[in-house]
Parts: C-alpha cells; sequence; structure tokens
C-alpha cells in the first residue's frame, strides 16, 4: 500500500477529545478530517473539516466515509466493531473490526490476555445469576464490571460477597460481567503502543496513574518504577498488539501490585487518556502517531522532551462558573488544553493540563499545586 499525500480526508469514527486532538493533529500535517458522530456540535465535530451527524451503523454515513476517505480510524472503544468491518470492505480501517472486538468486551478480554502469557487478576466469568454459585470464595472481595460498554468506573460495583454480588449483578442489568477480585496494588501504569501496517512498533515512555472515582486522576511520566518492571510493562504491551495483530494505537493498562507482580488490566483499542502527555512531552504525540499509521507514514519517535505530569480536568471545577485559568498558565512550563465542551456537569472530563519539569517530582509538586489553586478559587466563586 502507498502513503497517502497530505491533502487527503481522513475519517474519524466518533467525536469526543480524543477525536478533536486527533483532527488537530492531522490537520497540522495537511489533511482534512471529516467526523462521523451521532451528536450535534461535539469537541471534534467543532475542529473538524467536516461532521456527518448520523449514528456509526447508518448506511448512508458509512457510505460517504468511504467514498471521501482514504482512511478511517475511530476515537473511542465503543464504535461498533460491525461498522469497523463494513467500512473494511471498500476502504482502509484502523484499527481493524477483530481487534477492537476483543477489546469491546471483558470476557474476550480478559481470555485474550491470558492466552497471550499475561498475568491477570484472578476472575470468573458471569453470565447468568446462578453462576455466581460456583464461585471460589476466595475471589471476595471483587469487582463486578459489565462485560461491554464500561469505562471511567462506570458499569462497575465493588462487592464483598456472594450476596452483593448477586444484587450488584441485577442492577448491572443482569447482563455478562467479570467478578475480578480486588488485589492490593501498589500503583497502576500503562503503556501506549503505536504500530503500522508493515508491523514497525514503537512504545511510549510508561505512565504512572492515579485515579480518583474510577476516573484518571494524573499521570506522572516517566513512571517511578524500576526499570526492569517498565520493560516488562512495554514488552507486555507489544506482546498485545502484535498477538492482536493490531494497527493503530492502543493502551495497555497493569497493576504493580505491592508483592512485585504486573498484571494486565485492560486494553483500549485507541490513542489514551494516559498519553496525553504526549502532545506536549514527546517528540512525537499519539495522535500524530495515529495519523501516521493511517496513512501509512513512517513512525515518529516517542523519546521524551523531559518528565512531565498530566491532570484532568473534571466538570466539578466549573460548578460556579469558568474556572479562572492564570492559575494555570502563570506557571511558564504548564500547558492547557481545554476541550470545548459546551456544558460542564461533575465526572466530566472537560480538558486537562500538562506541567513539563526537571524530574517527575517537581513536575508534579507544580501540578498539585495549581490544582490546589484551581479547587481554592472554584470554592472562592461558589
Amino acid at each position: 500500500m502507498s502513503a497517502v499525500a497530505p491533502g487527503a480526508w481522513l475519517g474519524l469514527m466518533g467525536g469526543g477529545q480524543l477525536g478533536r486532538m486527533f483532527s488537530m493533529a492531522a490537520q497540522s500535517m495537511g489533511f482534512k478530517v471529516l467526523v462521523v458522530d451521532p451528536a450535534a456540535g461535539g469537541p471534534a465535530a467543532s475542529v473538524a473539516d467536516d461532521h456527518v451527524q448520523a449514528d456509526y451503523l447508518d448506511d448512508g454515513a458509512l457510505a460517504e466515509l468511504s467514498r471521501r476517505c482514504a482512511a478511517v480510524t475511530t476515537e473511542f472503544e465503543n464504535v461498533p466493531a460491525d461498522a469497523l468491518r463494513r467500512l473494511a470492505a471498500d476502504c482502509v480501517v484502523s484499527p481493524g473490526h477483530d481487534s477492537v472486538a476483543v477489546a469491546q468486551d471483558r470476557i474476550r478480554e480478559k481470555h485474550f490476555l491470558v492466552s497471550a502469557g499475561l498475568g491477570t487478576a484472578p476472575f470468573a466469568v458471569i453470565e447468568r445469576e446462578d453462576d455466581l454459585d460456583r464461585v471460589d470464595a476466595t475471589l471476595f472481595p471483587a469487582i463486578l464490571k459489565s462485560a461491554r460498554l464500561g469505562y471511567d468506573g462506570k458499569g462497575q460495583a465493588s462487592v464483598g460477597d456472594a450476596a452483593a454480588a448477586r444484587e450488584a449483578f441485577a442492577r448491572l442489568g443482569g447482563r455478562p460481567c467479570v467478578l475480578e477480585k480486588r488485589l492490593e496494588l501498589d500503583i497502576e501504569v500503562s503503556v501506549v503502543v503505536a504500530r503500522g501496517f508493515d508491523g514497525s512498533v514503537v512504545t511510549f515512555p510508561v505512565a504512572e496513574n492515579r485515579h480518583s472515582g474510577g476516573i484518571l486522576d494524573v499521570s506522572i511520566v516517566p513512571a517511578r518504577i524500576p526499570d526492569e518492571v517498565a520493560s516488562a510493562a512495554r514488552s507486555a504491551a507489544l506482546r498485545v498488539a502484535e498477538r492482536l495483530e493490531y494497527v493503530g494505537v492502543l493502551c495497555v493498562e497493569f497493576f504493580l501490585l505491592r508483592d512485585g507482580r504486573l498484571l494486565a488490566n485492560e486494553i483500549a483499542p485507541r490513542p489514551h487518556n494516559s498519553g496525553h502527555y504526549t502532545i506536549d512531552a514527546c517528540l512525537s504525540s499519539q495522535f500524530e502517531q495515529q495519523t501516521r499509521i493511517m496513512c501509512r507514514l513512517p513512525l515518529g519517535s516517542t523519546d521524551l522532551h523531559c518528565p512531565a505530569v498530566m491532570v484532568n480536568l473534571l466538570g466539578d471545577l466549573w460548578q460556579a462558573g469558568e474556572p479562572d485559568w492564570t492559575a494555570v498558565l502563570r506557571h511558564p512550563r504548564a500547558k492547557l488544553h481545554l476541550y470545548g465542551k459546551q456544558h460542564a456537569r461533575p465526572g466530566r472530563k472537560m480538558g486537562h493540563f500538562t506541567v513539563l519539569g526537571v524530574s517527575a517530582r517537581e513536575a508534579l509538586a507544580v501540578a498539585e499545586q495549581i490544582r490546589a489553586d484551581l479547587q481554592a478559587g472554584a470554592r472562592r466563586a461558589a
């Protein structure tokens, strides 16, 4: 396959902030972006060159993508795999529908990770309520996770025993779930991988991630872990990409336990929130890599300019109005990214900021001060 030249149209399924950042990266390289998104005026549509407002399985929208675009990609994991399969009959699609289908279903995902030789937390597949009768009691306390359509802590419930699991299973609609043992974690880390059609592959530096309420809060890069653990995480992420025959950008999340074991948690078949630091801190961002791969161009360097800390900005900060962004911008090594969302609500990702530093420790100290100042300003405004 020959490379796609600047000036061509690239298709994007999904209209959120990941699509917004992809569109900006693609446009900076001379490409035009056509977004398909059911919503009007979303973060991606507001910056893309064109927007088709339609369902992801709409025949007309899929036909228009195939006709106008040299290649099509996705910006969130729940784009129907069938839409990608249908598109692939007429145009270049990355990632492919088979690999996306694995990551969209926690049951398939867990079995894949085990088959690839990666360690995972002990788990049981719960497809019916009576499956809970056969669960080993040592699996509790646990987390019950919907097999499909769960993200940012949604579709999950902490359960202490089988009775609590039955109640949670009913609340989750009685749909297939994974029951996963709750483990004593040291930290969580993630690796973003970029893999081309020709099998060329690179990994970004390992990110150390903190979550709050099931939502990513802070990413620290490079992760403050031993070199051998970082190397093992990158090797495991590469194994996932290669076994999936994945083409595109994906993220593999890991648990690092207090006993030193590294366990695979989830696969995200797209650029990832924990990779947003790459926009400011790496020679090539995860979104530039996504563009390069779609267009069959050589991959860029993932070298880190300097340590960095990324902090998510949630809608909680907007409850008394627009925050005072001087709290961020008075720091000369801080970079602000807002997603252009029209309505803020608690827990909604509205933007992020990244602090660059001489060391991860220095960048984290500045990032925590910025967040404290933003929160104090929100309290005063309220």
